[in-house]
């Protein structure tokens, strides 16, 4: 076998690969892209009629969508912090070496395997208006339950809650994993400084675990940017769209209203975003190399 053909193998190897993934979703993607820019709808028998820019210029006046994409950022700000921090917190609890923990950390992370249809059915009952948590708020003193899926007030932090509740156990196991690598001396020389209790973490845990809390806020904020299955489980994007969010919107233009051509308008905006959180990730992600021991 000559020079040539030893480096031409590994791409014959990735070829079935490769080809898969252009017909499942280059391909698909490019579609999108063109459709973005004709009209495309309700009949979908007739082929594409070309509008140039109009769909980005009805996008910039859709005043539902700006809604959604409202709703979207509220969704970052409020779910990726909790779980950049909450699950760290959690992770150092079951890390310690006391008999039983497994069963701690098999409870924490439960939440990750149940299917998201049945996690929504669950929490849309104890939502209801005479659900477990209204009954527990009555039992405590209050005489009216919270309308936590019918307000508007308060159906976006409930649906958030589900988002919360379902990540933070694999974002635990995240953070599990990179606590372990960390060599017990380091805190061990920290105690004999005076770095003891919570301390020792934020002098010692925190430092050492950066590429990791980056990894999640980078990874949880792409997934909060594209969060559907709660939203349509629990709420169909009501009440009067206040919890609503981009994807939703997405897919009732077009699955609900047929409007293929704008759907993939709306689809290529959020491409545009995730893209950017993906480029965020890989430069500040090589940037911010991993702290060895030494550097402390």
């Amino acid at each position: 076998m000559n020079n040539y053909q030893k480096q031409l193998t590994p791409y014959l190897f990735l070829l079935p690969a490769i080809i898969l993934l252009g017909l499942t979703v280059i391909w698909p993607a490019l579609q999108a892209f063109y459709l973005s820019f004709t009209r495309y709808e309700y009949d979908i028998t007739q082929a594409p009629e070309w509008i140039g820019l109009a769909n980005f210029k009805r996008l910039i006046a859709d005043k539902i969508f700006w809604q959604t994409f409202r709703n979207t950022l509220i969704y970052l700000v409020v779910v990726v912090p909790i779980l950049v921090f909450l699950p760290l917190g959690l992770a150092i609890l079951v890390n310690q070496k006391l008999r039983g923990i497994s069963w701690f950390r098999a409870a924490y992370y439960t939440p990750v395997i149940i299917s998201m249809v049945v996690a929504g059915l669950a929490w849309k009952w104890l939502y209801a208006e005479n659900g477990l948590i209204n009954q527990i708020i009555k039992i405590i003193g209050f005489s009216e339950g919270i309308p936590w899926l019918t307000s508007p007030n308060w159906v976006l932090f409930s649906v958030m809650a589900v988002t919360i509740w379902k990540g933070l156990g694999y974002y635990m196991v995240i953070y599990l994993a990179g606590l372990q690598s960390i060599p017990n001396d380091l805190y061990e020389a920290a105690a004999i400084d005076g770095s003891d209790g919570l301390r020792k973490h934020w002098d010692i845990t925190v430092p050492l675990m950066k590429p990791y809390l980056f990894l999640v806020a980078v990874i949880s904020a792409i997934s909060a940017t594209k969060v559907f299955e709660e939203v349509y489980i629990m709420t169909q994007g009501g009440p009067r769209n206040s919890s609503k969010t981009v994807v939703y919107y997405l897919y009732d233009q077009a699955f609900r209203n047929l409007e293929i051509s704008y759907a993939c308008t709306i689809g290529l905006v959020l491409f545009l975003i995730i893209l950017g959180l993906s480029i965020l990730r890989i430069v500040f992600g090589n940037s911010s190399s991993e702290i060895s021991p030494s550097r402390l």
